[in-house]
């Protein structure tokens, strides 16, 4: 497929027309807006992670476990200071997307420099021409009616005159009138050589000027798909980077040993292995010391097993004699 090119399809009949290149300036301009306005959105993200990768760091330093012990602690100390890594990796992200936010602001500044001096080199280019084709065309018309003066003129002299003065007269002015339409056609050619000049170049600085402005376009294009691109991989970045440090904390929850922290807590807390002696009775007259009476154990009644629904109706009640012939359904 044949690639389309500004240079092609952006000209116009009339000379004094700037309608196509208009048309070319205000795309550059639009992607210039779209380079600021996403620039401006990398920034925002940027923000928001900075605030809140501070959230999570302040989170990170709030007590969590200060009087656990063992291997609970350890785990619940790694998960405070992992969380506490995120927080930290979370500033990085927003450092890198400053800092990609700040390469899409000097490209387009850059462009900006590069367009800009185009843009000023063409615009004395439209002046010049319009005015030289404005000298031209008021040449032309003065050309034109110079030759009307020296056809009236040669005119008169053909028609003759009784008076030699007055022919002598009439022959002096179709000679200047000859004179002034040779002058006038001397300068029409003139500006119509020099016009042409003036468009030749015009016409190769325009063809230069939509070349640049096309690889502007396409480098904009690039470097704003290059650089969403590059944002989105931070992202990822970030949530690989967290799940890492996530599995830290996992890890460490797998080495923690229900027994061995209820172990750890009675080696390290543990007040006598031996109960408190029960308190005797003590008769006041005769100083006898009676131990209390001992009680019965308490009586367990075991709690029949839930019995499992069945699909007969739920008005129906089984019954537990053996006579087949006794029933009691109540309706």
């Amino acid at each position: 497929m044949k690639m389309l090119h500004f240079k092609d399809f952006f000209w116009s009949s009339d000379l004094t027309c700037t309608g196509g290149y208009d048309v070319i300036i205000q795309y550059l301009n639009d992607g210039r807006r779209t380079c600021k306005e996403v620039e401006e959105f990398i920034r925002a993200r940027a923000s928001i992670e900075e605030k809140y990768a501070k959230e999570l760091l302040g989170l990170s330093k709030k007590v969590c476990g200060h009087n656990e012990m063992n291997t609970l602690k350890r785990s619940l100390d790694i998960f405070k200071l992992q969380t506490e890594h995120v927080s930290l990796s979370h500033l990085q992200l927003a450092q890198s997307m400053r800092e990609e936010a700040k390469k899409l602001e000097d490209f387009r500044e850059k462009q900006k420099d590069t367009k800009k001096k185009v843009e000023q080199h063409m615009e004395v280019l439209h002046k010049h021409k319009s005015s030289q084709l404005k000298r031209t065309m008021e040449s032309k018309r003065s050309y034109e009616q110079k030759c009307k003066d020296k056809e009236e003129a040669e005119q008169n002299v053909n028609r003759g005159s009784s008076s030699t003065k007055h022919m002598d007269k009439l022959c002096a002015k179709a000679q200047q009138a000859k004179v002034n339409a040779e002058e006038a056609d001397r300068i029409y050619r003139q500006n119509v050589t020099l016009l042409a000049k003036i468009r030749d170049d015009w016409l190769k600085e325009h063809i230069q000027a939509c070349e640049v402005f096309e690889k502007q376009a396409a480098d904009r294009i690039g470097f704003v798909r290059n650089t969403i691109w590059t944002h989105l991989n931070l992202l990822s970045q970030q949530c690989v980077s967290a799940d890492e440090l996530n599995e830290e904390v996992r890890k460490s929850l797998e080495k923690c040993d229900i027994q061995e922290d209820m172990e750890h807590f009675v080696k390290l807390r543990r007040t006598g292995e031996k109960p408190p002696a029960p308190v005797l009775y003590e008769n006041f007259y005769s100083g006898q010391r009676v131990p209390p009476p001992q009680l019965p154990p308490p009586l367990l009644r075991a709690c029949p097993s839930p019995r499992q629904p069945d699909n007969r109706r739920a008005d129906t009640v089984d019954s537990d004699m053996q006579d087949a012939g006794y029933s009691v359904v109540h309706f």
